[in-house]
């Protein structure tokens, strides 16, 4: 989170690797095996990705397909927010191929909340001054984790897929967050990025 420019073993820009095409690909490979058990089970598979409210505080195109790795431009708060962009876009796209099969397994998207962890350690000093003027809406770690189980867990969310949590409740992402466009381009854009990693 908001580290600055590195690229990663496979050559991406670290953020988007980590946040985004880390997740995308353990999904990937866990899929198959997730519907099948849902399918043998007759119980409900969920995925849930976590994003963050970081999401509304990308680059202006979204989502940088040609210039993921250009160091010039990068911003370590925008990098992060399209990382967590392609989490919630990523969970859509799911969403929307896994209803078409018919597939007894959603996807939806969380923001945990402002949480004061390691996370922060690119920016400690101005993560202790955002503290230090909102301490009242932080939360610590099990009040952090609250969403994300909810929406894995409770029953009431049982066939629901393609929305975006925070505080245990749907609200609304960004208006990019929503574009079914770019949710496929990026479904694409990861699945060329995953099949070149795994050689296929």
């Amino acid at each position: 989170m908001l580290c600055p420019f590195k690229l990663s073993e496979d050559g991406l820009e670290m953020q988007f690797a980590t946040n985004h095409v880390g997740h995308f690909l353990l999904t990937h490979l866990l899929l198959d095996n997730m519907k099948k058990t849902a399918k043998v089970t007759g119980v409900e598979g969920r995925v849930v990705n976590l994003s963050s409210a970081g999401h509304f505080f990308t680059y202006g195109e979204g989502i940088r397909f040609n210039r993921i790795n250009d160091e010039s431009g990068y911003s370590d708060h925008k990098a992060y927010g399209q990382s967590k962009l392609a989490n919630i876009l990523h969970a859509n796209e799911l969403s929307r191929r896994l209803k078409e099969e018919g597939a007894n397994v959603t996807a939806n998207s969380v923001h945990p909340g402002c949480i004061m962890t390691n996370l922060m350690r690119y920016s400690m000093n101005l993560m202790r001054v955002l503290k230090f003027f909102s301490g009242f809406l932080w939360k610590n770690v099990p009040q952090g984790a609250a969403t994300t189980c909810y929406v894995a867990l409770h029953p009431d969310l049982k066939g629901v897929s393609g929305k975006y949590f925070a505080d245990c409740n749907e609200v609304n992402p960004s208006l990019v967050a929503q574009d079914k466009d770019l949710a496929m381009k990026l479904w694409e854009f990861s699945m060329k990025l995953v099949n070149e990693a795994l050689g296929v």
